[in-house]
């Protein structure tokens, strides 16, 4: 009796078990299966997917609507394994994201067979294989985000049916191939469109000037796309950015639209292409400057007529007096020029100083006067003298005279003269660098190249408002900025053992504020200029702790002005920090001007061997200060009883597999949660310091990176 009893509470059990396993769902069962396919879950993500519940509706990743799965998101959670094809059994979803995971394997066809998905992320994974031609399915699809697997083939035909497609990001991968034919055409809401760094080839289709709805950068670099670069991509938004980098493409670059005024570096490692912005010429621009290109003329050229001499048209009376008349008006307008610059002049025998020329003051509305020896008429420009301060900011309310009698702090000193704090008599404060006395006196050259600096406005560049020269002094004044410099930020300021680090937030700030004032300097400014020597000392932080940049140009102009080393001779020895003397007034900035000991650190490998900057340049001494942001380690680093470079240090701790935590700055530990985030950035660090300047990535590629960051918390 007993041994029945206990038979019947086992097949009672049993089948309670079976009304227990079968009370899930459909939806919770496919969702199950898919928790089988993943063999690693570190985190624990899935661990409350189980059998108990009815609906899966309240698991970890799940969204429901009217008991419904419509999301699986599950992204940043180290899930390893493959994807299995049950999710395509989920009818009413709309979105997976699965991003920054350790995924693999292709994607199976029945993941498309939910025509209502809206989005599929699966951005950072090893997914590889071909994107199935099921994809045609997705007719309401607004984001495809494939980017950074291992996804290869050409692009079925059938995407172009997805013509609700918003966003299309493809980038890193192994895709080949020509693109779909219609491509433009038929996804004309497309607002993002990123295919950098794949095997692409073919022309680039000359469809793409439909994609009116564009924003942002139209990333098509680093692929093969060949041919010509269609004129219809002008029809882009002008506000549009078009990278067409290191790609095969040949040909003149078409001038309108939003291919105008775009700086060489969106058309770079195409040798190919010709014609501005770039410097070689196209051919066919050569052969028009020659006379041999120039219109036939036929024999009746001109027309036949009038008297001849010689063959010859002779001139008529009337033309002959036309001539003269004009001859006559002619010398009278130029001796009027003449008197009227004459009585701008002084007679240099009134007032001379004693290099010999004359001048004369009368207060803030004094005129100047300039006179020259016989033996200097030949070299006026070069000895032209400066006697007020010229303002480059329509704000300067302020003049020589209040410069001079403001209170002033030595903020620092360098190779480069010495750096100021002054604060005017109305509280305005100012920096004021002085570049030191004597040496050749090129005012011209001085005044054209600091008038060009004056135009930069951003909010990321420290703006020069005015500047002084004269034989004695030759001044720079900008704003002033109140927090320092990022390097002491980073490390604190020397003597001091306290100092508050920066918190992650601040440091992601930061660098996106630096990378944007770079594409400023690489793209939009008037001469698409190289700063040439970018560290942290002369990354300046505002009130709120965003980046300015300053020293801009500086070694240039110190060049100009006399006296001080070019600064690509300050390349070739290692620059020591001099300190002067500082007050107590000034300890808030004490290091604006400071010299960086390590500065040859920051400086890109080719800089040795090459005279003239490039933009790589600023690229590698970005991707340096990266680095010393992410590591809190000053750019030469101790290992054992040698030392190495920031960025040796780096790899070698990349071939070594060394955890996250030895790499990243300790004080970063609260901020654990942005790991994802931190590693992201240190892969852009790592591709920016790329030993080989032609595969660091550019500096709006950099900028387009980061702004993705903060990654989103889904």
């Amino acid at each position: 009796m007993v041994a029945f009893l206990a038979f019947l509470v086992l097949i009672l059990c049993s089948c309670c078990g079976v009304v227990f396993v079968s009370s899930l769902n459909d939806e919770g069962a496919a969702l199950l299966s898919f928790k089988q396919s993943i063999k690693e879950d570190p985190e624990g993500s899935l661990t409350n997917w189980n059998y108990s519940d009815e609906t899966p509706c309240s698991w970890n990743g799940i969204t429901c609507k009217d008991q419904r799965v419509v999301s699986v998101s599950i992204p940043k959670k180290k899930l390893s394994g493959f994807l299995s094809s049950s999710l395509g059994s989920l009818s009413e979803l709309r979105h997976v994201n699965l991003r920054n995971n350790k995924l693999f394997g292709g994607l199976p066809s029945e993941l498309f067979k939910p025509q209502g998905l809206q989005s599929l992320v699966l951005y950072g994974n090893f997914f590889s294989g071909t994107l199935p031609f099921e994809v045609g399915n997705l007719q309401y699809l607004q984001t495809l985000d494939l980017s950074q697997n291992f996804f290869n083939g050409s692009l079925p035909a059938s995407l172009l049916q997805c013509k609700r497609l918003r966003n299309l990001e493809l980038s890193h991968n192994n895709f080949s191939g020509s693109l779909p034919n219609g491509f433009g055409k038929n996804l004309v809401l497309l607002e993002k469109l990123d295919l950098s760094f794949n095997v692409f080839g073919g022309p680039i289709p000359g469809d793409l000037g439909y994609l009116s709805n564009l924003q942002g950068t139209v990333d098509l670099s680093h692929n093969m796309f060949n041919g010509s670069i269609p004129a219809s991509l002008g029809n882009l938004p002008e506000k549009v950015y078009i990278d067409l980098t290191y790609n095969r493409l040949s040909g003149p670059i078409p001038q309108s639209g939003a291919l105008i005024n775009r700086g060489p570096t969106a058309f770079i490692g195409n040798p190919g292409l010709c014609g501005p912005p770039l410097k070689n010429l196209c051919s066919s621009d050569s052969e028009a400057s020659s006379p041999s290109s120039f219109p036939y003329l036929p024999s009746n050229y001109p027309p036949q007529g009038g008297g001849k001499v010689g063959g010859r048209r002779g001139l008529s009376k009337g033309t002959v007096v036309a001539i003269i008349v004009g001859d006559v008006i002619g010398i009278c307008v130029i001796g009027l020029l003449f008197s009227y610059c004459y009585s701008r002049i002084c007679r240099c025998g009134k007032r001379k100083d004693e290099n010999g020329y004359g001048f004369e003051k009368g207060g803030k509305g004094r005129k100047e006067c300039l006179c020259f020896r016989k033996d200097e008429s030949e070299t006026l420009s070069e000895n032209v003298e400066q006697y007020d301060l010229v303002p480059l900011d329509a704000q300067v309310a302020f003049d020589l005279d209040e410069l001079l009698k403001a209170s002033a702090f030595v903020l620092g000193k360098s190779g480069i003269g010495i750096v100021y704090k002054v604060v005017l008599e109305d509280g305005l404060t100012l920096a004021v660098r002085r570049l030191g006395e004597g040496g050749s006196q090129r005012f011209k050259e001085f005044q054209t190249e600091v008038e060009a600096i004056g135009k930069l406005r951003h909010p990321n560049i420290v703006t020069l408002k005015a500047y002084y020269w004269s034989v004695d002094e030759k001044l720079l004044i900008y704003d002033f900025i109140p927090n320092g410099n990022l390097g002491t930020a980073i490390h604190g300021k020397p003597g001091l053992v306290a100092f508050t680090p920066l918190s992650w937030s601040v440091r992601l700030k930061i660098m996106k504020g630096v990378a944007k004032g770079l594409v400023y300097l690489h793209e939009y400014s008037p001469k698409k200029y190289v700063h040439g020597d970018l560290k942290p000392s002369n990354i300046l932080l505002g009130h709120n702790m965003e980046p300015k940049i300053s020293d801009f140009g500086l070694g240039r102009l110190a060049n100009i002005a006399g006296g001080s080393p070019t600064l690509q001779s300050s390349r070739m020895v290692s620059e020591k920090p001099q300190r002067g003397p500082q007050s107590s007034s000034a300890s808030d900035a004490a290091t604006v001007a400071s010299v960086s000991s390590f500065s040859s650190y920051y400086h890109a490998p080719e800089s040795l061997k090459v005279v003239k900057p490039s933009q790589k340049w600023d690229i590698y001494s970005y991707g340096v200060i990266l680095l010393e942001m992410i590591t809190g380690r000053s750019p030469l680093v101790q290992v054992g009883n040698s030392e190495m470079d920031l960025v040796q240090w780096m790899q070698l701790c990349i071939e070594e597999k060394k955890p996250v935590s030895d790499v990243l700055d300790p004080n970063l530990a609260q901020d654990a949660d942005k790991e994802e985030e931190m590693i992201a950035v240190l892969k852009i660090a790592m591709a920016c310091t790329n030993i080989s300047p032609e595969k660091r990535p550019s500096m709006r590629h950099v900028s387009d990176a980061l702004e993705r960051l903060p990654l989103p918390s889904d």
